[in-house]
């Protein structure tokens, strides 16, 4: 019984670690368009914006592989599947979408 319940705690944390960064990464990534692309005269079509995006996906994973050797959360990139990855990439998609079109309509500039 206390295994089950140590290796359901850790898998929690394990995933509100993943979600957590994924959804932080998003928003930065949102925040990180609209300042790459205050200048262009539309933000919106430029692919310097989705730049920001896809390197706030590839820099997520050294960050858990980092946090996991710590062994402060119990994060083990090595064992992350398909449906990991693609967790990942939909999560900080959708918070960087949301995020950059709120950036965007709400016409701030940075």
């Amino acid at each position: 019984m206390a295994t089950e319940t140590v290796d359901a705690r850790a898998s929690h944390i394990r995933g509100l670690t993943v979600t957590t960064l994924a959804s932080l990464a998003g928003l930065l990534a949102a925040i990180g368009s609209s300042v790459v692309t205050a200048g262009a005269a539309e933000p919106a079509t430029s692919q310097t914006g989705l730049y920001v995006l896809v390197a706030a996906i590839v820099v997520q994973f050294p960050i858990l592989q980092a946090l996991g050797s710590t062994g402060l959360v119990a994060v083990d990139v090595e064992d992350f599947g398909a449906k990991d990855y693609l967790y990942v990439l939909f999560m900080t998609f959708a918070l960087w979408f949301v995020g950059w079109t709120v950036l965007l309509t709400a016409g701030t500039t940075f």
